[in-house]
């Protein structure tokens, strides 16, 4: 068994003094946040108004039409509780005319819709609020690409991108994040019934353990079975994790001159400013 046991109050000092850092570096003092009701994003919100206080933070409640009740019950535990400023954008009219277009349509095209619908609607009051957007996607979901590029992936800066999902949950307990939201199955709600793991097949703490020695630790995949992995699911696993490397990645540029944007231009995210 791997013991994934961080020391919370070391990663909430890390976490914040990030947040700080990294919005004041490029001239802003605000923040604002996709409040989905769920672990992850309840977490990068209470680190925010640790970092920035309430006031300078903005809770974005998004929901569309099939979303769960408790989605918005538990985003507003965290406004409450933490005396956060917010706004209720419904998505349902953003999204519904182009999934009209298709009766055939997929629940995963419907979910992408959905979840680049909210970061329109996350960027736009960025500019209202006038605050930096962040992230809330933990290391499980980006080494997987259990997430959307261009929709729930978008951000200006990701505070527990290397936390693995029951590393978040640990930190989840110690900030005092309420229970009904640390202990409801993980769940991006894009449709009636569906959970994180149900969709993946496994567990997250199964696949966290596998993770950190396949990722941290730079086993093999077949020191992974000597481990006592499952073939099979070490496969899996690695196969998910090399077919969504594009997902981590920007965009490459095919290279026609001697200064190149992300190759040979390389600078500070402040750099200029």
């Amino acid at each position: 068994m791997v013991d994934l046991t961080i020391n919370t109050d070391v990663a909430h000092q890390i976490l914040t003094g990030f947040i700080k850092s990294e919005v004041t570096r490029v001239g802003y003092s605000r923040a604002v946040i996709n409040l989905s009701g769920g672990l992850d994003s309840a977490i990068s919100c209470v680190l925010a108004v640790d970092a920035l206080g309430a006031q300078n933070v903005l809770a974005l409640c998004l929901p569309y039409r099939t979303s769960s009740p408790d989605s918005l019950e538990h985003a507003q535990l965290i406004i409450d509780k933490f005396k956060i400023q917010s706004e209720t954008i419904d998505i349902t009219e953003m999204v519904d005319p182009l999934i009209k277009r298709d009766p055939n349509i997929s629940n995963m095209r419907k979910g992408n819709i959905m979840a680049r619908a909210r970061m329109i609607a996350l960027y736009d009051q960025t500019e209202v609020f006038k605050g930096l957007p962040i992230g809330t996607s933990n290391k499980t979901e980006i080494l997987l690409g259990y997430s959307t590029i261009w929709g729930d992936m978008a951000s200006a800066i990701n505070p527990i991108g290397d936390l693995y999902k029951t590393q978040a949950r640990q930190l989840a307990r110690a900030i005092n994040v309420p229970a009904p939201i640390i202990d409801k199955a993980p769940s991006a709600d894009l449709w009636g019934g569906q959970t994180d793991e149900g969709e993946l097949g496994f567990t997250y703490e199964q696949v966290d353990q596998l993770l950190y020695l396949m990722v941290d630790q730079r086993y093999s995949p077949q020191e992974c079975v000597e481990a006592g992995f499952d073939k099979k699911f070490v496969d899996t696993v690695l196969n998910r994790v090399r077919r969504n490397q594009f997902k981590r990645m920007q965009p490459p540029i095919a290279k026609l001159s001697n200064r190149t944007v992300g190759y040979d231009f390389l600078y500070l995210r402040d750099w200029g400013t």
